[in-house]
């Protein structure tokens, strides 16, 4: 008969996971890996051209990749946001403003040279905006989030953790859900009109969460949370130099592409002013 060999849990050593698979990104803060993408994007929502949103994915994808993290990577992680991109460009490619050469008419689908212009800027800008936000916010703890937000941007902290908690119990919805199934089905309710039970189902889960939701909110009160007195933390938040880089990136970036699109004169198109 063999032996199972237990590692006692004073010998075990279980490295932590790490937040980001780049170490630059990893060292920020949370609230820093939300606001820098912030930061770059909003240079974007003032213009749409191909010149200013393609600069800065190239810029970005090549930082990233100094960072540590490959651009296959990046397009592994990112591909939702080339399906909305592709979402967004096909409408626009087909029903977008009329202007130049006309490639393609048929009924109310008219392909120009100004609707393709148009459908790539379109293309670009989402990429652009929303590819950065998506390798910033992947891994971060919403824990650690939380406490960068009351302590380095003072949001209320019971709105907050608040918010938290919400996000903790959230896992447990489909648990319950599964047991609130099995609890129908044992009962013999479970297996008529598949619309009628899931919607008492529904009904049911709404149920129990508003009574968890109740019993969340009485602990935090019990705990203080909404207090006039200023509360201590048991973890604390700060914002370290490698932040204020992060940030100082945030802003070459789009003003390098800003300033590329203004000096070829693609900012501010013609065709997208109204």
């Amino acid at each position: 008969m063999s032996e199972i060999i237990v590692t006692p849990p004073s010998a075990r050593h279980e490295q932590a996971k790490p937040p980001s698979q780049s170490w630059f990104i990893a060292r920020l803060n949370p609230v820093s890996r939300f606001i820098c993408p912030l930061i770059m994007s909003l240079p974007l929502f003032s213009t749409l051209d191909v010149v200013s949103a393609s600069t800065q994915i190239i810029l970005s994808v090549v930082l990233l990749w100094i960072a540590g993290i490959n651009p296959l990577v990046i397009l592994r992680r990112t591909w939702p946001v080339w399906i909305a991109a592709i979402g967004s460009f096909i409408p626009i490619l087909l029903y977008g403003r009329t202007s130049g050469e006309v490639y393609f008419r048929w009924a109310a689908i008219v392909v120009s040279e100004g609707s393709f212009h148009l459908a790539i800027a379109t293309f670009l800008r989402v990429v652009a905006i929303a590819v950065p936000s998506v390798i910033f916010l992947l891994g971060i703890d919403p824990t650690d989030l939380a406490d960068g937000l009351v302590q380095i941007l003072h949001l209320p902290s019971k709105f907050v953790y608040g918010a938290l908690a919400g996000i903790r119990m959230f896992t447990l919805l489909q648990e319950d859900w599964r047991a609130l199934g099995l609890s129908r089905r044992s009962r013999g309710i479970g297996d008529g009109n598949p619309v009628s039970r899931v919607l008492s189902q529904a009904f049911a889960l709404l149920v129990l969460s508003i009574r968890r939701a109740t019993k969340l909110a009485t602990a935090m009160e019990a705990r203080g949370f909404g207090a006039s007195d200023t509360r201590t933390f048991a973890r604390a938040s700060r914002l370290h130099p490698i932040d204020w880089v992060g940030y100082a990136i945030s802003i070459v970036i789009p003003a390098i592409a800003v300033g590329l699109a203004v000096k070829t004169g693609y900012w501010n198109l013609p065709m997208m002013s109204n």
